[in-house]
């Protein structure tokens, strides 16, 4: 259709007001009010309910004329998008068939109201959650029980189950705003969770495979990719195998004496004195990126990002769970900036910690991909997009971003604007373009995983291996590292494909470097294949 109309605000509101209803933890992320206080419906008859909404704004958004702006014209895409994935995540993968659905909600309910996004704590909202916990797990137990799971994501929820209980039983009580209030819910919310586990303990095995068409329906309506996973598959091959030649003639380049490996593992040398200085290499290392990234894109110093060892309260917990260094902030009460936590030392050997904390991997990782001109700006452009639920959909929530539509463009940003600055002379050494080449090669490898394993071509042990033995991911990694994939299909192929349609899109712009930058961020959270629709709409690509 084609028209001038704007779009009826009264459908992002009706959108959000029903996405939410049964999201109320990604609310508490998104900063919306009004849904702190509650947990995720989960009973029987849930899915009938949702299904009677989306089917709603369906037929409303069917008869919607195309808006004449680009924000509402986003918007409407992205209702559209989030409602078809929804209904077929329903028929195809239902979350209520998850057990580490349950324990990924459980946990950051609670969590999401003590970070320090969520000042000040809103304690009666902690209270009535604690409090919810043992209906949500009952009805998950119900749910779950007799039903084959895969080994993977039953082995995940029991591990978060049991650092969870841990949590309520002990180091919640750390919190600055801990009230005694919570002292009984909580101990009743961790029994309730070891009950989850014991039931959790007993499931079936089951393949984890989501199958070539609902990946390919995913690719296609979430992250407007036009490949099919066989070609996306094998674009993805191609290039892993091209950059193991390119990290040994890199290597040879460098020292002829020693591998490519032996070069990345000497990086982990070159680190701060002592782990007191660790904080203060990760400020000296973004200021750094920021000062380089000058004429490429322009930073955010308008939001401030400060670097902070992670809070003892979230010490213990955070190993087991799905726990980030940086999150996003909530977009509707952002406030003037962001805490990034960093690990501090434990009790082990500080110079292992050290290794750990490295100028090459903090400056890349920390520095550049998450602070600086990566998540950090991308994330304060966002929120002043035209579009309202562009400037939602890359909030990070209690298992991933709030639509999986936004990941294209959120992570193929973070992973793009790593190698941007190798167009700053001096930025990094040699040995750290190496790592970078590296890292784009494991991501080339995720796309492998994440379509081989989903289409059945490869068996959980035969991803496994491959992560392991081909694509050199560290042995501790590994099995977390399938088991995401497993629960998340067409989520590890969005960093890689990301960067590509990034990469091909400058490659067709019009106008100034820094401009595309920020002309391209500034659409917010989108697929990189609409932002491409409209800048194509405005004049400012060729093809």
């Amino acid at each position: 259709m084609t028209g001038g109309a704007g779009l009826d605000p009264g459908l992002v509101d009706a959108f959000l007001a029903h996405h939410l209803a049964f999201r109320p933890v990604d609310a508490t992320f998104m900063g919306i009010d009004g849904h702190d206080d509650r947990l995720p419906p989960a009973a029987t008859g849930t899915e009938a309910a949702e299904r009677a909404g989306l089917d709603a704004l369906q037929d409303r958004l069917a008869v919607q004329p195309e808006p004449s702006s680009p924000g509402d014209r986003l918007d409407l895409r992205l209702m559209r998008s989030e409602i078809a994935i929804a209904r077929a995540g329903l028929d195809h993968r239902p979350r209520f068939l998850n057990p580490a659905w349950y324990t990924g909600e459980a946990a950051f309910a609670i969590i999401a109201l003590l970070l320090p996004q969520s000042q000040p704590t809103r304690s009666s909202a902690v209270a009535a959650r604690l409090a919810a916990l043992p209906d949500f797990l009952a009805d998950g137990r119900a749910r779950l029980s007799g039903t084959a799971t895969p080994r993977g994501w039953a082995d995940r929820a029991r591990r978060e189950a049991t650092a969870v209980a841990g949590f309520l039983r002990g180091d919640i009580r750390l919190h600055t705003d801990w009230s005694e209030s919570w002292a009984v819910p909580a101990e009743a919310a961790a029994r309730a969770l070891e009950d989850f586990s014991a039931v959790v303990a007993g499931l079936p095995d089951r393949d984890p495979a989501c199958g070539e068409p609902y990946l390919a329906f995913l690719m296609r309506e979430a992250h407007g990719l036009a490949l099919s996973p066989a070609e996306a598959a094998r674009r993805a091959q191609d290039a892993f195998d091209r950059m193991g030649g390119e990290l040994e003639e890199m290597a040879t380049r460098i020292d002829p004496a020693r591998s490519w490996q032996q070069q990345v593992e000497a990086l982990a040398e070159i680190h701060p004195a002592a782990p007191e200085d660790v904080p203060a290499s990760y400020r000296r290392l973004h200021d750094a990126a920021v000062r380089a990234a000058a004429g490429l894109v322009t930073p955010a110093p308008e939001y401030g990002l400060s670097y902070q060892p992670l809070a003892p309260t979230f010490r213990t917990v955070a190993r087991d769970l799905y726990f980030l260094f940086y999150r996003s902030p909530p977009m509707a009460r952002a406030g003037d900036g962001s805490v990034y936590w960093v690990t501090p030392p434990g009790g082990g050997d500080p110079a292992s910690y050290l290794r750990g904390q490295n100028d090459a991997l903090v400056k890349a990782v920390h520095a550049v991909h998450h602070g600086s001109i990566g998540h950090h700006t991308q994330n304060a452009r966002a929120r002043q997009a035209a579009s309202r639920l562009a400037r939602l959909g890359g909030t990070d929530c209690a298992a991933g971003i709030a639509f999986l539509s936004a990941g294209t463009m959120v992570e193929g940003w973070a992973c793009y604007a790593e190698d941007l600055l190798l167009e700053a002379p001096g930025f990094y050494t040699p040995g750290e373009v190496l790592l970078l080449k590296q890292f784009e090669r494991r991501n080339a490898a995720s796309v492998l995983v994440d379509i081989r394993l989903h289409t059945g071509e490869w068996t959980l042990e035969e991803a496994k291996r491959f992560y392991r033995d081909e694509a050199g991911f560290a042995a501790a990694r590994v099995d977390g590292e399938v088991t995401r994939n497993s629960i998340f299909p067409a989520t590890r192929l969005m960093y890689w494909l990301g960067v590509e349609a990034i990469k091909d899109l400058r490659s067709r712009w019009r106008g100034g470097v820094q401009a595309f930058h920020d002309t391209l961020i500034g659409h917010g959270h989108v697929p990189v294949a609409w932002a491409e629709d409209e800048m194509r709409r405005a004049g400012q690509i060729a093809g």
